[in-house]
């Protein structure tokens, strides 16, 4: 079993979403997973991201990465996002800024950060906390995309798949 302890119950507050489970995997091992931007789509749990369009481990705070997209209600269907990370604090903590690049080449960012918090429980487990904050959102953006834009079992469903995911790295490891 990849989870452990009671079952993730996510928690909102205006502008911040998080849920947290206990993952039976060290925290470096969990933290891995997140840093490979190829393991996002298996993480999601919306389904909405395809695929990495970057293979580089995220290393470093500014590091940009995109991820191909697909959402039945975006005007194109399939589209990128673009990800700055602003939190890297192996194996602690690792998040990021999502946005868009413009048709100018410029990137934009809607203010709303994905971040992932591990506490190391001890040797073979990790407490993580998936958090979703839009506080930071324009109001120009609040106008036409609603906040958050999935429901509350996205991030147990995530935390879960990361879970399966730092299992099977052990298997593999």
């Amino acid at each position: 079993m990849s989870a452990t302890t009671a079952p993730a119950k996510p928690t909102t507050d205006q502008e911040n979403v998080s849920a947290t489970l206990v993952v039976a995997a060290p925290a470096a091992r969990v933290f891995a997973v997140l840093a490979d931007p190829t393991t996002h789509a298996a993480i999601d749990g919306t389904g909405w991201v395809q695929e990495s369009a970057d293979q580089a481990p995220l290393t470093e705070a500014g590091q940009i990465f995109r991820m191909d997209m697909h959402h039945p209600d975006h005007p194109n269907g399939d589209y990128q996002v673009v990800n700055k990370v602003v939190v890297l604090d192996p194996p602690h903590a690792i998040g990021w800024l999502t946005g868009q690049e413009t048709d100018h080449g410029d990137l934009e960012f809607g203010g709303w950060i994905w971040c992932y918090d591990l506490a190391p429980l001890g040797p073979s487990e990790t407490e993580v906390t998936l958090s979703y904050d839009w506080s930071a959102v324009p109001q120009h953006i609040r106008e036409y995309l609603q906040f958050p834009p999935f429901g509350p079992d996205h991030l147990i469903n995530s935390l879960h798949h990361l879970a399966d995911l730092a299992a099977q790295a052990r298997r593999t490891s």
